[in-house]
């Protein structure tokens, strides 16, 4: 009994001094053994944890290197005379520093999510306006791609949602799908109403709820990698950014009590959709 627990302080100590790599061998009585393998399940979360911590703050110091080394080199070339203060230069530093205000954006988004202290400031929204608002914003470089639009919309009535909120989990939607749906190709929008059941009872009344999904005619996301889409700080191979549009994506739509989910199959294109309380 008393070798497997001391087996249990060692490894604990480990563990706190920032040794995530250390796992005990389950054996013992039904007792000991359950410890022993809480134990190595917590070790492997912090393992994991600390891993994603690293991995972020690299991500970041990527992310920020790249545009305030632009915003240097343009500003130090204006100040020695070897640039003009001309209109394409001064674009070039406006472009740069809107790149880390999303960032710097995203990263407290996920911070307030993260913690729980996240508030929406809901109003009565007409989604279908709110969907062709968000699908225009992306109309030039659809134009540029030559990919076309499809909006099909049902005629819902207004949603009490957060309608920021809500057009930051469709543009990024999009802004996926328009990288992903190769030259000619097609994204389809939909708003469909999904129902209607009680709530906390027959005074309240009946609770409607929406759905809309965003669809590409890409490549497909391999089914080893769908799981994790909306893991924070996941990338894939060919993404760009720091993996965190779809986290967040998620996050939002769960403060709104939607839920969100991605279905794709290899060379068939990519949906998400995700519904709303209205």
């Amino acid at each position: 009994m008393s070798r497997p627990l001391d087996e249990l302080v060692d490894a604990s100590n480990k563990v706190a001094e920032g040794d995530y790599s250390v796992r005990l061998e389950e054996k013992g009585p039904p007792e000991i053994y359950s410890l022993m393998r809480g134990f190595n399940s917590m070790a492997e979360r912090l393992q994991v944890s600390d891993q994603e911590r690293r991995n972020m703050l690299a991500d970041v110091s990527h992310e920020l290197r790249t545009p305030i080394t632009v915003i240097q080199g343009n500003v130090e070339g204006i100040l020695d005379g070897l640039y003009p203060a001309d209109e394409a230069r001064l674009k070039s530093i406006l472009e740069e520093t809107q790149v880390l205000s999303r960032l710097v954006d995203d990263l407290r988004t996920l911070s307030l999510a993260e913690r729980g202290a996240l508030r929406l400031k809901r109003e009565p929204t007409n989604l279908a306006e709110l969907i062709h608002d968000a699908v225009s914003g992306f109309e030039s470089q659809a134009k540029e791609k030559d990919v076309k639009f499809q909006i099909l919309l049902d005629d819902v009535e207004d949603a009490n949602i957060d309608p920021q909120r809500v057009r930051e989990v469709l543009t990024n939607l999009l802004s996926n799908a328009l990288r992903y749906t190769p030259r000619g190709g097609e994204i389809k929008v939909w708003l469909t109403e999904t129902g209607s059941g009680p709530t906390l009872g027959e005074i309240q009344g009946l609770e409607s709820s929406v759905t809309i999904s965003v669809e590409d005619n890409g490549p497909g996301i391999d089914s080893a990698v769908l799981p994790h889409v909306f893991d924070r700080f996941y990338k894939s191979g060919d993404s760009g950014g720091m993996g965190l549009g779809l986290s967040i994506a998620k996050y939002l739509v769960e403060a709104h009590a939607g839920k969100i989910w991605a279905e794709s199959e290899m060379g068939k294109g990519t949906t998400i959709s995700f519904t709303l309380t209205t």
